[in-house]
């Protein structure tokens, strides 16, 4: 787990809900780094990401509603992009931000172009293993996972079935990287056994044809070009195409597109290359 340093706090929604985040210090003459998490994943995703930036930078990794230790949403049609959207607008708002560098994987990412268009100060962005047109068999794969409801009885049961149904996408995973993978996507339940850290009724509006997302994302994309940009591949990815990831790169100058070797949907931002390509950014950023 995380040996970074960090404080917590919370925010709320324009419907009632307390959500949490996490809050890295780092220097306040930067915009703080807002990391936004996939479908199922939680503030810890972005621990190796806090691990190497925060003191530097300000990272702020928030529990999406119904994730974490956020609140569940009373009415799970709720759990859309577009609320999504409005909840991280009221926590940059909340918190007093300016400006803030976006790292969003997958569904995060899709956040983050959305964010753009609707006039947040993005001061740059790093899209994770997401685009404008998403795969439907990857999208067919998360459908078959989200909101299945599985428990088990010890950290290394789960991470062995975790191992079990994603070794496709981490194939050089020895059992302590799975170990480590599965403590950051499950918690210990209330009846003591291991089970996922979201709430299993998200998989409700996602289970819909397009997954909730009813907007064309390339404007989105597009509306981001003017400020550093990266955009990652895992290289085994079944939810971000090579041919869609090189149109990313054609339809908007100057944003750098980096594929992350030997890992799918989606790269942990552990990974050296990953990592590098996000250093290059926040310099980027930090010259501006």
């Amino acid at each position: 787990m995380s040996d970074a340093a960090y404080s917590t706090g919370t925010w709320e929604s324009s419907d009632g809900l307390v959500l949490h985040y996490r809050d890295y210090p780092g220097r306040d003459d930067r915009p703080p780094i807002v990391c936004i998490s996939g479908l199922t994943r939680n503030a810890r995703d972005f621990e190796p990401l806090a691990e190497t930036f925060s003191g530097e930078w300000r990272v702020i990794a928030p529990d999406l509603r119904g994730r974490g230790q956020s609140d569940y949403a009373k009415d799970p049609a709720s759990y859309t992009p577009a609320n999504y959207v409005e909840d991280v607008t009221a926590l940059i708002e909340q918190a007093g931000l300016d400006e803030v560098v976006l790292v969003g994987t997958s569904l995060g990412g899709i956040i983050t172009m959305l964010l753009a268009q609707s006039g947040v100060n993005i001061a740059g962005a790093v899209i994770n293993d997401v685009g404008p047109a998403i795969e439907e068999a990857g999208l067919q794969r998360i459908r078959d996972y989200v909101g299945q409801g599985r428990s088990y009885p010890t950290w290394m049961h789960a991470a062995w079935a975790m191992r079990d149904s994603s070794q496709h996408i981490y194939p050089e995973y020895g059992i302590e990287d799975w170990l480590r993978h599965t403590k950051r996507l499950m918690c210990v339940s209330g009846n003591g056994r291991i089970a996922y850290d979201y709430d299993m009724k998200i998989a409700m509006p996602f289970a819909q044809p397009g997954a909730g997302i009813e907007v064309d994302l390339w404007p989105a994309l597009r509306s981001l070009g003017s400020k550093p940009l990266l955009a990652l591949r895992g290289e085994l990815s079944d939810l971000l195409s090579e041919a869609t990831f090189r149109r990313m790169g054609e339809e908007v100058e100057g944003m750098e597109t980096v594929t992350v070797p030997g890992v799918g949907h989606a790269p942990t931002l552990e990974e050296p290359a990953a990592l590098e390509a996000i250093a290059r950014l926040l310099g980027k950023v930090a010259r501006a």
